[in-house]
């Protein structure tokens, strides 16, 4: 398995990724899949992992940098813009699909956490994608809107966007906007603001467990009032009669965001759990993600031959 640093352009933006290409010889063409990574992550975190194990299974593989975030370009730094988002991963089917090394005709999209629900509405709207899977998949407009749970009152939403209108007006004005710090300053408060997910995503990010130092520690306030009226689950009947596939951790308290895909979904679908697994364990611990990969392959050879 080999892996290159290459660039490929989203709607005048260059976005940074690494190819992974399986070590072994092909007669032709290899199938190819886009792996997105989690919000404020990187492709040097859960979306290379995923790449890199996927490429040892035969699969051209690319994890990329989202717009605005990494070592991909944009202005401003730390935008999460799911009309962007989504663009990113129709960008990167055009990618592979002009390369030499890829089957145009078997491409599939990959998306963890956050680029689980972006996949959902690139592949809705993209009849190049002929499979899409999640892992651990979600609607990070949801989640602000309605807590990582879906039981957050209402108000503290409300609050962020008060603070997103303060900050445009800012900018306007000639002043500094500052920014939506991401997490806080300690585990003990990542768990009074976010609970058990919130200790989860702090583990992870803030820790040499997966932290990156490209990883976003805070967001552009401008993402919270574009990401108001967003839904990735509005295009999700319009991937029918292609074949979804969702990998969920059992005790992950998103996994209602996965429940409600699975319901709307129309075609060829498969809600599939990891028993034990929270929604971040299926990140990096190999006892999880090894069954995860495992899933994810015997998917996408039979949806992608």
């Amino acid at each position: 398995m080999a892996r290159t640093t290459v660039s490929f352009d989203s709607a005048g933006i260059s976005l940074a990724a690494h190819l992974y290409t399986p070590g072994t010889t092909a007669s032709g063409p290899r199938p190819a899949l886009v792996v997105g990574h989690p919000g404020t992550g990187v492709k040097e975190q859960a979306s290379g992992t995923y790449a890199r194990r996927m490429a040892e299974r035969g699969f051209v593989t690319l994890a990329f940098d989202a717009a605005h975030q990494g070592e991909s370009g944009g202005l401003p730094r730390g935008l999460e813009d799911p009309a962007r988002r989504v663009e990113d991963f129709k960008a990167a089917v055009s990618f592979l699909g002009a390369r030499a090394e890829v089957d145009a005709d078997r491409v599939g999209l990959l998306g963890i956490c956050a680029s689980g629900g972006y996949s959902l509405a690139a592949a809705g709207g993209d009849h190049r994608v002929k499979a899409v899977a999640t892992v651990s998949g979600v609607d990070v407009a949801r989640q602000f809107r309605l807590g990582a749970d879906g039981t957050q009152d209402p108000a503290v939403f409300r609050s962020l966007l008060d603070a997103a209108a303060h900050a445009r007006t800012a900018a306007a004005r000639g002043e500094e906007p500052g920014a939506l710090a991401v997490f806080p300053e300690t585990v003990e408060q990542a768990g009074e603001l976010g609970g058990r997910h919130g200790i989860e995503g702090f583990e992870y990010y803030r820790t040499s467990r997966g932290g990156h130092e490209r990883s976003a520690k805070s967001l552009a306030w401008e993402s919270i009032d574009r990401l108001a009226s967003f839904d990735a689950f509005h295009a999700v009947p319009l991937i029918a009669p292609r074949p979804l596939l969702q990998i969920v951790g059992s005790r992950a308290v998103t996994s209602w965001m996965a429940v409600e895909v699975h319901q709307r979904a129309t075609g060829p679908k498969d809600l599939h759990w990891i028993d034990g697994a929270s929604h971040v364990d299926l990140y990096d611990k190999k006892q999880y993600i090894d069954p995860a990969i495992d899933k994810l392959t015997d998917f996408f050879t039979g949806r992608l031959a």
